[in-house]
């Protein structure tokens, strides 16, 4: 299920700082988004490292809400509004990834857990957990004209990195997932 808005979130700019998923002065807390999950924002994290969690316990429309929980992180950071095209491209493959992680647990792992995005000066780490049994994987070979089937491929071609983690004894895992930052 969707959420239907009159324009994007990204085409007003950033949120207020009374707005759901924000906080005042980047200080760490607590606050409820528009699609019922549970937003945390932690700011200057050991080595400079921002973090921003989401839970997505009791939210519909997940991969708008994730996006959007991303989007406004990226106004945080200062990745948006972008300046240039190659800093857009960075900012749109952010939230490229963020769309496929988490269709992804939607699709193949009984829905997403949580989402936590973390951020400094090399990039952004993307992290998505689930309480799927699955091992996401690029189909191989991949044939572009094939419909479904391009999100690990996707992730794969943009991304520095990716992986999965496992906790042993504890169902599900995190898929992650790195970008660099924009030059």
């Amino acid at each position: 299920m969707s959420t239907t808005r009159p324009c994007s979130p990204g085409d007003r700019g950033p949120e207020s700082s009374d707005a759901p998923g924000a906080s005042e002065g980047g200080a760490p807390g607590a606050v409820t988004s528009e699609g019922g999950g549970a937003a945390t924002v932690a700011s200057g994290s050991p080595g400079g490292r921002q973090v921003r969690r989401l839970s997505f316990d009791g939210a519909s429309g997940v991969v708008p809400l994730a996006r959007d929980f991303a989007r406004q992180a990226l106004y945080a950071w200062s990745w948006l509004p972008a300046d240039t095209a190659d800093r857009r491209a960075a900012a749109e493959d952010v939230l490229l990834v963020v769309s496929e992680l988490v269709t992804n647990a939607c699709l193949h792992a009984e829905g997403p857990d949580g989402m936590v995005l973390s951020c400094d000066s090399k990039g952004i780490r993307v992290e998505v957990s689930d309480r799927g049994a699955g091992q996401p994987a690029p189909r191989t070979p991949h044939r572009a004209g094939r419909p479904g089937g391009h999100g690990m491929f996707i992730v794969q071609r943009l991304c520095l990195d990716w992986g999965v983690v496992r906790t042993p004894g504890v169902t599900g895992k995190t898929v992650w997932a790195e970008l660099g930052a924009p030059a």
